[in-house]
C-alpha cells in the first residue's frame, strides 16, 4: 500500500533582527528585579566594559545586558556584564 503524502502547514518567516537580539528574562536578585536579555556574540558589535570586572566586552563575545525591571529607566539604564560576571555579582560584593 502506498503512503500519503501529508500536507503540512508552512512555517512561519523567521524574525531574524528578533533572533539576533537574544532571549529576555526577569530574574529576581537580592537588590530587586531585573530583565536580562542574553546577547548572542553574532549580535555583539560594540565594545562595552563590564561593571563586574571593569574589563572590556569585546565585539563577537557573548553576555548579558541588564537592567531594573521596574520600567522607570530608559536605556541609559542598561549595563552589559560578562555572563560569568552576572553570575557571580553577588559574591563580589
Amino acid at each position: 500500500m502506498p503512503r500519503r503524502n501529508q500536507r503540512r502547514d508552512e512555517a512561519p518567516p523567521l524574525d531574524l533582527d528578533r533572533a539576533r537580539q537574544g532571549m529576555q528574562v526577569v530574574q529576581q536578585w537580592s537588590d530587586g528585579e531585573w530583565t536580562v536579555r542574553t546577547i548572542p556574540g553574532k549580535a555583539s558589535a560594540k565594545t562595552y566594559r563590564c561593571p563586574g570586572c571593569n574589563q572590556e566586552i569585546r565585539p563577537g563575545t557573548p553576555h548579558v545586558v541588564a537592567w531594573p525591571a521596574d520600567g522607570r529607566g530608559d536605556e541609559t539604564d542598561r549595563r552589559h556584564w560578562h555572563s560569568g560576571c552576572w553570575r557571580a555579582r553577588e559574591r563580589r560584593r
